[in-house]
């Protein structure tokens, strides 16, 4: 089926699968929802016409961009690259064939039958890679003509391969351009199964007439086992033709199963090893050989050409497997930093219950209700703690939409600070709030943006808390332009900026300010400056939500002047009308 893919922006690994009409835009009734605020509402649409399908732009403030080229309407091909805004998508175009159907149609044959083929040619990768070398016995114009011919197919398949990231789809289209080079009547592609070792078809093509207008032959490929063992084994690519007359083979081989008049079959070798074969048949009656006078049909060119595109084919497919290999790698070492991490911090929350548990137990051994209160607030302050870590993990590891709905957003903040009042009396931190006094209903997850201002609201008065820890003959040294005020604060404020649409919380503390070298890594995930106090996902959950919502978060901070954290995404009103968004 076909589908974008989106390899940057801010909803960068959504695959979304196309019907015969979608449309791409900011709007939430949009099939392909982006959130990106380069986008307009209603963007661009692709249908499917004639079976191709079709990408139109809708009058984009910012236009649509096909492999870089600015257009207004343009037919996809599969591997083709579209921009809108500042978000890239990946076009794919539909399967022909699934991977059950290509089974089936393959056959590896062992079994001898009556017809007879003999390899008449064998070929080494280095020989077939002078695909250009001058042939002394062909005319000049010929010889020219010939490696122009072959220069444009291999011109085709380097940019297929460097077009296409979907391995099968790449497979298809050099198959398709070998058709349109030779005329064979039938071929496939398989590749060995790392696991197991053998050969599985992943792209076939039939000619719908056999070549020069003949009728085809059985859909059904039947290749002989042995010439495959024979390419496999010693990497060269064979031309065959009535195997029983070549003294390589007995008259007992498997060869003399597979059905065909000629064939050719190359190795798919790239940098270290063979990835699978490439085959390619065509079939002629008996009185068609007698009309060409006995000449074969497949000749040593096409047999070079072959091999070279085959270097390239496999070259792909191991980037590709080595691509997956990285980041499968890449995402086990996540895993065990995750889990180093998460242990750590839980196993000193857990280390905090059970010492409120131990107070607990000790106030109602002695009955002194005292120390029950005290080994209580223990407790359920971790509670808080664990409650808040699972509820972050769950939000940095879950890919979602966000919720939206019409809410008020001084009233969600309102929430935040009303909860964190009991914190900041705690740390001696004075924590201010000031509402936007012009601020309307707006269509956003008022859970998960309550989550992101939470974070930063708690990063925040932990900062300005560290202050009370210095001594006053440090702050009396201190320069009047460096100077804190003496009373640690946060501020937060609430603004609707309606020339940009944009919902904005900022977040001020008058704290000691981020270090550079801390702040080129605020964001990652499991990075914390606070020891074992922090679980290092507040900030990259906060980033994560507003980039769902398409937003994102900036942060300004000097050092001993404090720090000001601005949380902002488009402002999207309850009715979608205009005014609310901008195309």
């Amino acid at each position: 089926m076909a589908s974008l893919f989106v390899i940057r922006g801010n909803d960068q690994g959504s695959r979304f699968e196309l019907s015969d009409r979608v449309r791409i835009g900011r709007d939430s009734t949009s099939d392909v929802q982006l959130h990106d605020t380069e986008v307009s509402r209603r963007h661009a649409d692709i249908r499917l016409a004639n079976g191709r399908f079709v990408l139109n732009d809708n009058g984009s403030s910012n236009g649509t961009h096909v492999n870089g080229r600015r257009v207004d309407q343009c037919d996809l091909a599969s591997g083709d690259q579209i921009q809108v805004g500042r978000t890239l998508l990946l076009f794919t175009g539909p399967s022909d064939e699934s991977a059950e159907d290509l089974t089936q149609a393959v056959d590896i044959g062992a079994e001898p039958s009556a017809d007879q083929s003999r390899i008449v040619q064998s070929m080494s990768q280095r020989d077939g890679s002078r695909v250009f070398d001058f042939d002394a016995e062909l005319p000049r114009d010929s010889w020219f003509a010939r490696a122009r011919g072959n220069l444009q197919v291999m011109y085709r398949t380097a940019l297929a391969v460097s077009h296409t990231l979907d391995i099968d789809q790449l497979l298809q289209r050099i198959m398709d351009l070998i058709f349109e080079w030779v005329e064979a009547d039938r071929g496939c592609i398989m590749l060995i199964d790392p696991e197991n070792g053998r050969l599985e078809p992943k792209a076939k093509r039939t000619r719908a007439m056999g070549a020069g207008g003949r009728k085809p032959v059985d859909a059904r490929i039947s290749i002989s086992k042995t010439i495959l063992d024979y390419v496999l084994e010693r990497k060269e690519g064979v031309r065959t033709s009535d195997a029983q007359q070549d003294d390589r083979w007995s008259a007992a081989a498997s060869i003399l199963q597979a059905g065909v008049r000629e064939a050719i079959c190359v190795p798919m070798q790239g940098r270290y090893d063979v990835v699978g074969v490439i085959y390619i048949d065509t079939s002629m009656s008996p009185q068609e050989v007698l009309l060409a006078g006995g000449a074969n049909h497949f000749k040593d060119d096409h047999l070079k050409l072959m091999i070279a595109i085959a270097h390239q084919a496999a070259l792909a497919v191991e980037d590709t497997r080595y691509y997956s290999a990285m980041v499968q790698a890449e995402r086990l070492a996540a895993i065990g930093q995750t889990v180093a991490a998460l242990s750590h911090h839980i196993k000193n929350i857990l280390q905090g219950i059970r010492g409120g548990s131990y107070l607990i137990e000790m106030g109602l051994s002695d009955q002194d209700p005292s120390v029950v209160q005290r080994g209580w607030k223990i407790v359920e302050r971790n509670q808080n703690k664990i409650s808040s870590l699972v509820m972050d993990m769950l939000t940095f590891s879950k890919e979602r939409r966000p919720e939206r709905i019409p809410a008020d957003l001084n009233q969600v903040v309102g929430e935040v600070i009303e909860l964190m009042q009991a914190r900041a009396e705690e740390l001696g931190v004075e924590l201010s709030w000031t509402p936007s006094p012009r601020m309307e209903q707006f269509v956003f997850d008022p859970e998960m943006i309550h989550r992101a201002v939470l974070n930063v609201v708690t990063n925040a008065l932990d900062a300005a808390a560290e202050s009370l820890g210095e001594p006053e003959e440090a702050k009396a040294d201190e320069g009047p332009s460096k100077r804190r005020e003496s009373r640690p604060r946060v501020e937060v404020v609430g603004e609707w900026e309606d020339s940009t649409d944009l919902l904005r919380v900022v977040v001020r503390d008058n704290g000691p300010g981020i270090p550079p070298d801390v702040m080129k890594n605020l964001f990652s995930p499991f990075v914390s400056s606070k020891g074992a106090r922090g679980t290092g996902l507040g900030l990259p959950v906060s980033q994560k939500i507003l980039a769902e919502h398409g937003g994102e978060i900036h942060v300004a901070s000097a050092a001993d002047v404090g720090t000001t954290f601005s949380l902002e995404w488009p402002a999207i009103s309850p009715d979608g009308g205009p005014g609310t968004q901008i195309d």
